[in-house]
């Protein structure tokens, strides 16, 4: 059975949960009632984690806001997007004669942020957004309107480790730079011609310390005022379109 409800599809119950796996929907996440058990929920479970499904247990309250309907303790949420896999993009544009141009959001939770920063890397030309399959905003029908259509357009990788993909791109010979305010090097002074990745860390708490050690270098954006910081989705837009100045030059 399938359900609209706050601006994303929910698959609801065990069977149809399995049948919308196997017709291969793109699922963004399964919620799973805490402490569930049963034949039934364990055959479903090998399921999502054989096709690598994120998953996360949640109390039956959360699954009763989704739906009222028997949910038998488990919704899955379809995402109004595709997937793609950026080990199958990342050679089609070096066939192409291109340097790729990619930005990965490393823990971006606000789906007003997510969309604006989608809306300003299609607008950059960005190649491709690569999400964790964790920490990430859930991609909806709000996240869409906010990146006026832009989720329709570019390509969204999702994958399982963040920096196991930052060193894959690096051993393909991209760049990657981390965008921090502790960074030593202003970020007009880097260079982002050639294949290059630009790294944006959470709101609240930036870049992870495992995710920094894979970057070649951090760039910041020097601060004139009192404010000490700058939202996300602006410092990504004054550094995406930096590189498309040079890019272009």
């Amino acid at each position: 059975m399938i359900k609209k409800q706050q601006s994303l599809d929910a698959v609801i119950g065990f069977r149809a949960i399995m049948e919308a796996i196997d017709a291969g929907k793109t699922i963004q996440k399964i919620l799973i009632k805490k402490q569930l058990k049963g034949d039934l929920f364990q055959e479903c479970f090998a399921l999502v984690r054989k096709h690598k499904i994120p998953f996360q247990y949640v109390p039956v309250e959360k699954l009763d806001q989704i739906s009222r309907a028997n949910h038998q303790g488990v919704i899955a949420l379809i995402s109004p997007i595709p997937y793609y896999d950026i080990e199958q993009i990342l050679p089609v544009i070096f066939e192409e004669g291109r340097d790729p141009f990619l930005l990965i959001l490393d823990g971006i939770t606000d789906i007003r942020n997510f969309g604006a920063m989608a809306r300003t890397a299609e607008s950059a030309g960005v190649d491709a957004i690569i999400i964790g399959s964790k920490k990430a905003a859930i991609i909806n029908s709000d996240a869409i309107k906010t990146s006026a259509g832009a989720l329709h357009r570019i390509p969204v990788c999702r994958v399982e480790n963040i920096e196991r993909t930052i060193r894959y791109l690096h051993d393909s010979g991209i760049k990657i730079f981390g965008a921090s305010e502790k960074a030593q090097t202003p970020y007009f002074q880097a260079d982002y011609t050639g294949p290059y990745a630009l790294v944006m860390g959470a709101e609240d708490t930036g870049l992870e310390a495992s995710v920094i050690k894979e970057t070649d270098d951090l760039v910041g954006i020097p601060m004139q005022g009192k404010t000490s910081s700058l939202n996300v989705g602006v410092a990504c837009g004054i550094l995406l379109f930096e590189a498309v100045k040079q890019r272009v030059r």
